[in-house]
């Protein structure tokens, strides 16, 4: 009788999307997956994750042809959406990369299955997303086998994966770019030093490569689907063919490159990669699982561990964030899989505790909300430091202006954070604490108390997001502008205050006016009219004098 009910719970659970911890769960790789947790809920299909110098990442979402920002525990924002996407089957919006030089070129690289009937790759720029040069096109397309991760290597180069577009003969035909792996400038160009005179070709004799990855010494990886029996992780050389249609797995013919590991592709199906710790992880989608797999001095590989087995669903994205944490990416929502109401998901997971610093950062300073709405508080703070390093902030929040318990709400790689979802005339209370690579949490912060404001008149809120911030300036987005009410908005209008002595430098999405401190934010033609629900958003620069660490308060929205 036990036994029955100890059943009956474990698929009620599963029943509920709630998962059953693993009784394995354990520290591999250098990541504690006993710690494991859900940081972002509702994306659509996610396929890759890139991120932006602030800590956040860029996801592309392949249905919707979205780029969206993310940061644990908030809401995912669109900041772009794609140009000319050809979504069926496998295809769709993929791969997505940040310039290394993002800090000075601002550009984020995207590669895409087009309506023109290609693949193809193209940059923009946040500040002005809707402008999306082609740097690369003409790679042949499907509804399978479009490979479609696009990474930059140590070199500064671009990597492109791509699929046999269904057609095995591509993988060996060094005139076609399809089943291959390509090496190109940023700007979309040949590069010196590639093994094929006045080509891209890296690597070929692909079927569909779908990860890609660099160990600590500069040698590359990438993962592979197989056709009916063996997934691979294959070493990847310059002009090296990896023998596909001929063979598929490990095999005799010395013109070939054997995988290091071989999986089932019951077992695997794998799609993104990332190094850490002498460690691959690759998410194995069919598989339903993150493998994690040492690599020999020599490049090899030692016996793969399974985590997370069926404990997510599919996984697509495996990528290590600046913040130390294993980001990983769900893809329940794409066809294949049996998505519950959070998915698609991003699950972090910490590294582990080392027990050789037992030193804590010291706490946080100067706890300010620079602003809050009815739904929204903005926080922002000064940084704590550590012998080792800061790996990122818990932002605790406990209801009312006294009493009650603190618990941790969210996380932040950065100094601020926006609380989202809170109740309209109602006061909280917020501490932040630091943390370390090895597990060391800091003294709280001061307690800061917010009250947010009355339901917005008009039918509409207003949440800003500090994007980027540097000493003498600012730049806010998105701001994000949502339409509350039961019908159509048709216009908004957001008016904020900015501390003294800062200046508006530029703007998108939007017409300012000024009045002294007080900016006036309102829609213009493309972006003004918002179903019930529906939101959009709007962005600004800012010149602030030094030292100075403050941002726009009092924002608040409006409609006719």
């Amino acid at each position: 009788m036990r036994a029955r009910v100890i059943q009956a719970l474990i698929l009620t659970l599963l029943a509920l999307g709630l998962g059953v911890p693993q009784a394995h769960a354990q520290v591999v790789g250098g990541f504690d997956f006993a710690r494991a947790e859900v940081s972002v809920t509702g994306l659509q299909v996610p396929w890759a994750m890139a991120f932006l110098p602030d800590g956040s990442a860029l996801v592309s979402e392949r249905n919707t042809g979205r780029v969206m920002r993310v940061r644990p525990g908030q809401t995912p924002a669109a900041v772009a959406t794609i140009s000319g996407v050809s979504a069926s089957g496998e295809s769709g919006l993929l791969g997505i990369a940040v310039s290394p030089s993002y800090a000075q070129d601002g550009w984020v690289y995207a590669y895409f299955t087009s309506t023109s009937g290609d693949n193809r790759l193209v940059r923009f720029q946040l500040t002005a997303p809707q402008t999306q040069p082609v740097i690369f096109s003409g790679v042949p397309s499907a509804t399978i086998h479009d490979g479609g991760r696009i990474a930059f290597g140590p070199d500064g180069m671009l990597y492109v994966a791509t699929g046999d577009a269904a057609n095995t003969a591509n993988a060996q035909n060094l005139n076609t770019p399809a089943g291959k792996i390509l090496r190109m400038t940023p700007t979309g160009g040949v590069p010196s030093g590639n093994p094929f005179a006045n080509s891209r070709v890296w690597s070929y004799g692909h079927r569909n490569v779908q990860g890609l990855a660099w160990d600590g010494q500069g040698r590359m990886y990438a993962t592979e689907f197989g056709q009916n029996t063996t997934d691979e992780i294959n070493q990847i050389v310059a002009g090296g063919n990896y023998g596909w249609p001929t063979c598929e797995g490990t095999c005799s013919n010395p013109s070939f490159r054997n995988p290091i590991v071989t999986w089932t592709t019951a077992q695997a199906s794998p799609s993104g990669l990332a190094y850490a710790n002498n460690t691959l992880f690759a998410a194995a989608l069919r598989g339903q699982r993150l493998w994690a797999v040492p690599l020999t001095s020599s490049g090899g590989a030692g016996t793969p561990v399974a985590e997370f087995q069926s404990a997510y669903g599919r996984l697509r994205a495996v990528a290590v964030g600046p913040d130390g944490w294993l980001w990983v990416a769900t893809s329940n929502r794409d066809g294949r899989g049996t998505p519950v109401a959070q998915d698609d998901r991003i699950v972090r997971v910490p590294p582990a505790t080392t027990g050789t610093d037992t030193s804590p950062p010291t706490a946080p300073g100067s706890l300010t909300s620079p602003g809050t709405t009815a739904t929204t508080a903005s926080l922002s703070w000064t940084a704590s430091t550590d012998n080792v390093g800061v790996t990122g902030y818990d932002v605790l929040r406990a209801p009312g202006t006294s009493g009650g318990t603190f618990t941790q709400v969210s996380t932040s790689a950065t100094t601020s954070y926006t609380d989202t979802g809170l109740t309209a005339n109602t006061s909280y209370r917020y501490q932040v604490r630091a943390r370390d690579a090895a597990g060391n949490l800091s003294p709280v912060s001061n307690t800061a108390t917010v009250t947010t404001s009355g339901s917005q008149s008009g039918g509409c809120t207003v949440a800003p997001t500090t994007q980027t911030d540097w000493g003498s300036g600012y730049v806010i987005q998105p701001v994000t502008v949502t339409n509350t009410g039961t019908t159509t908005l048709n216009g908004w209008t957001v008016r904020f205050t900015l501390p003294a002595g800062h200046t508006l430098t530029g703007s998108w999405n939007t017409t300012l006016t000024t009045a002294g401190q007080t900016i006036t934010a309102r829609s213009t033609g493309n972006n003004g009219t918002l179903a019930p629900g529906q939101s959009t958003s709007f962005g600004f620069q800012v010149r602030r004098p030094t030292p100075d660490n403050q941002v726009p308060s009092g924002y608040t929205c409006t409609s006719p």
